[in-house]
């Protein structure tokens, strides 16, 4: 199987999202008068798109309340504030995962306003949401469904409570495709010998603070564990020294994980223990790549992405040496669950 990275393929694969960022910065500065709180609801890889983002609205925002849901338990839950000042996201991949199309569903006929990302524009969840956004044939559908969502989020901060970096956000999400490409470049040699290194490992744990999160689990979840079927466990910086540093010896195999937002000091804690206890470590750091075009008020928040490209590299060539390419599934789309 070729494993190549095709640059050209990934960046013409943004084209549709680039065009619509500044629609989505655009509608969110319409909707910025009437929202006083958002809910983010995705299963999987968008559902820890939508951490990040959640991140910068706490980070940034002094009125805004924001939450983040599963759509099985944001159907269970069922939030009561659902009324017109409310602002519901929802995000799939295919536009098709069953509990978040149901979630669409459920909101059909309640006063919230509702915005749907998706790759296609001719599958059920966009044919549920009032307004979408689809980013179309691309490989890189995590990273363009996040370009369109912070967008939004971005025009909503900038008209609602002022915040300064909204141009800025625009033009660097413009130069992102082009940046992630040239992190996977950039990674391929060192991920070539990081994956032979660790072919014969079972293993992995994850560690990252903030939204760079985002990147432990994508990676480590719906790459290496989906994907690969590794053993595969993403930690928070922030829960480290309250048990998971027990499982650490010489021989655990650890990525860690460092952006450049305001949680960095806790992985600066956690590199210098492993540092001290640890030998089998893969260090990734935002701070390694040039970010070309972003500007650098937005790198901690494109960050998580730059970092995600540069990490699959190592997953393409795992998938070589254990003859398992990535589209490989045992249950997913293939038995009743």
């Amino acid at each position: 199987m070729s494993i190549a990275f095709d640059r050209t393929r990934v960046h013409e694969g943004f084209a549709q999202t680039r065009a619509a960022v500044p629609e989505a910065y655009a509608l969110g500065r319409r909707l910025a008068p009437q929202i006083d709180r958002i809910y983010l609801v995705a299963c999987g890889s968008a559902n820890r798109a939508m951490l990040g983002i959640k991140y910068w609205l706490e980070h940034y925002s002094p009125g805004i309340e924001v939450r983040r849901y599963f759509p099985a338990e944001f159907m269970a839950i069922n939030p009561p504030r659902l009324d017109e000042r409310t602002l519901v996201l929802l995000a799939s991949k295919s536009g098709t995962t069953p509990e978040t199309v149901a979630a669409a569903a459920t909101l059909m006929g309640k006063p919230c306003k509702v915005v749907a990302f998706s790759q296609y524009a001719d599958k059920p969840l966009a044919a549920a949401a009032p307004e979408s956004f689809v980013v179309g044939d691309t490989s890189e559908s995590f990273a363009a469904m996040f370009m369109l969502m912070q967008a939004l989020i971005g025009g909503i901060m900038s008209a609602k409570e002022g915040w300064p970096l909204g141009d800025k956000l625009v033009a660097s999400l413009d130069a992102l495709p082009a940046a992630i490409c040239d992190a996977a470049e950039q990674n391929e040699e060192r991920a070539a010998a990081d994956a032979r290194l660790y072919a014969k490992d079972r293993n992995f744990y994850h560690v990252a603070s903030g939204p760079g999160f985002t990147t432990a689990y994508v990676f480590g979840v719906c790459i290496l564990m989906e994907m690969l079927w590794l053993h595969s466990y993403p930690i928070e910086a922030a829960e480290f020294f309250h048990g998971p540093f027990e499982i650490i010896d010489r021989q655990t195999p650890l990525i860690l994980i460092s952006g450049e937002d305001p949680s960095r000091p806790l992985m600066e804690r956690v590199t210098s223990f492993c540092d001290t206890y640890a030998e089998r470590v893969m260090k990734y750091d935002s701070r390694d790549f040039a970010m070309a075009g972003v500007a650098p008020e937005i790198r901690p928040i494109v960050a998580p992405y730059i970092l995600q490209s540069a990490l699959k590299r190592m997953a393409a060539h795992l998938s070589v040496l254990h003859n398992q390419p990535l589209s490989t599934r045992r249950y997913m789309w293939k038995v009743a669950y």
